[in-house]
């Protein structure tokens, strides 16, 4: 069985005034992976979808469990071939290479001038994608394509001036386990730009009874009609807390494979907070080095499951995984 138990890492928790009396006595700010030394335990063999999420959940510190910056697959240098859009329901229109992988773009590299920040173990985990033999189907301008010269001396794929890469997880045409992967990777759209922010564009943001959402918000509240008060994200994606995670002291419980069906969400601006008090809202800072949101400390995801805004799929999934109120409480099972 998967155990927890080799982390040595000690990340530091991002936020201050963290706590509430749900979490009892706070007199730590280390932050490790839940379960250390002991077992996950049976959410992770019944996951969402094939296989289970976690069968085999990936050790945070191990060089398996991080998905920026620690990968695990193979890293092959695939040509690209053909590239063409195909419609992936929950993240929209993406460009894939000629065996209809899905490409990605990592927000930490620049378009101009185009380079690359991701080397060594993060290039195992997000494969350039070769400039030579890449060529643009209909739906894609050639004028978009370049290349870009990486620190091996070798030519990468740039789409819009992107560097363009593949993600080790995504194992068959159609899937696009790795957007939103640390809140840093994303799919990318036929301009270089994020498919996922096309697609929310184009579906309006709806989803929430004729709610209204005040320009450059990132954290909000919803009134879901099954749920009552939620909170979402810029988007509209209904934000999750998980049961094995660990408020304080803080702890992840969701690594490895738990993280292709649930994204941590993004740190934000408590400033572009609206419903919430400030003082619940921090961060914490994940295995990969990535700024994840906080709410009363416990980290929050968003659940891939949800393919529209306001979607609440993963409310309850294996009793663990709950919406969040305005309070930093899980919503009930039976709400």
């Amino acid at each position: 069985m998967t155990t927890v138990g080799s982390v040595a890492a000690v990340l530091l928790l991002a936020a201050t005034g963290c706590g509430s009396s749900e979490n009892g006595a706070r007199n730590s700010n280390s932050v490790q992976p839940a379960g250390a030394g002991k077992p996950l335990g049976g959410a992770y063999d019944t996951g969402y979808g094939a296989g289970g999420y976690g069968s085999g959940a990936a050790v945070a510190g191990s060089g398996s469990g991080s998905d920026v910056g620690s990968g695990s697959g193979s890293g092959k240098a695939e040509p690209a071939g053909q590239l063409s859009v195909r419609d992936i329901a929950s993240v929209g229109s993406v460009v894939t290479d000629s065996a209809g992988m899905a490409l990605y773009r990592f927000d930490k590299d620049t378009p101009q001038p185009p380079k690359s920040n991701c080397e060594g173990d993060c290039a195992t985990t997000w494969p350039a994608v070769p400039a030579d033999d890449a060529s643009a189907a209909a739906g894609i301008d050639a004028a978009l394509l370049g290349s870009v010269a990486r620190a091996d001396g070798s030519k990468q794929l740039t789409l819009g001036g992107w560097p363009v890469y593949r993600y080790a997880k995504d194992t068959k045409a159609g899937e696009a386990k790795g957007e939103g992967v640390g809140g840093t990777w994303h799919a990318l759209a036929p301009d270089g730009k994020k498919a996922i922010d096309k697609k929310q564009k184009a579906d309006g943001g709806g989803g929430m009874g004729g709610m209204e959402m005040k320009a450059g918000t990132e954290l909000s509240v919803a009134d879901n009609e099954k749920l009552g008060k939620i909170l979402v994200d810029g988007k509209w994606r209904t934000l999750y807390r998980f049961d094995k995670d660990s408020a304080w002291p803080m702890k992840f419980g969701c690594l490895g494979a738990c993280l292709d069906t649930w994204k941590p969400a993004p740190a934000v601006d408590k400033s572009k907070a609206e419903g919430i008090a400030g003082k619940l809202v921090g961060s914490v800072k994940r295995p990969d080095g990535s700024e994840q949101l906080t709410i009363d400390c416990w980290p929050v995801y968003t659940f891939t499951g949800d393919t529209e805004p306001g979607q609440t799929n993963g409310h309850n999934k294996q009793g663990l995984w709950f919406a969040v109120t305005p309070e930093g409480k899980k919503v009930p099972p039976t709400a």
